[in-house]
């Protein structure tokens, strides 16, 4: 085994590396940083939901703020990358297939497929009306030729939600699989 001091290692090898040549590629580099941080803190948050480490409650609310935070930082280097998360996960070699996949959809497991049900406490009526009125609400939006994405999701993943609450409608309900897919 080998150690090098200061004095072992070549001159021309010391200098500093310089990632950036101003505070614009400064910034850019610490947003991909944010970007590539988000998306590991994702996979650990799936791994550990899958494992039953962290509870539906726990998990939902950290799983929609970190896809919220990927969104925001997304925003910010978009003009710098040009790529999706795919293509993105790919330049840097991330293989991070979970969180990949909880972004492109952009809700927590819990929306898509459902969470903790085991405490109903008597509220599947309240769920009913809850989701009646996001499903009228969802087809007014339609009607009103309302297409951007920013004015549909929050419905329809409070759709989603709502749908997932409902303890007697199996996971291959009709209505759940094409909210799921719209998703």
């Amino acid at each position: 085994m080998s150690s090098y001091t200061a004095d072992a290692v070549p001159r021309h090898l010391l200098h500093e590396v310089k990632l950036y040549d101003n505070s614009s590629e400064r910034e850019m580099y610490d947003n991909l940083g944010n970007i590539f941080a988000i998306i590991q803190t994702i996979e650990h948050l799936e791994r550990a939901y899958i494992k039953d480490s962290v509870t539906a409650k726990e998990y939902e609310g950290a799983c929609e703020k970190l896809i919220a935070q990927y969104k925001a930082a997304y925003n910010l280097v978009q003009s710098d990358i040009n790529d999706d998360i795919a293509g993105f996960m790919k330049q840097y070699r991330l293989l991070c297939p979970a969180a990949k996949r909880r972004i492109e959809i952009g809700v927590p497991a819990t929306v898509e497929y459902g969470g903790d049900r085991s405490d109903d406490g008597g509220n599947n009526a309240k769920h009913v009306a809850a989701t009646v009125s996001l499903f009228i609400t969802v087809m007014d939006s339609l009607s009103m030729d309302m297409k951007a994405v920013d004015e549909i999701y929050p419905n329809m993943s409070d759709l989603m939600s709502n749908l997932n609450k409902l303890n007697n409608l199996p996971p291959d309900f009709e209505a759940k699989v094409k909210v799921r897919e719209w998703l």
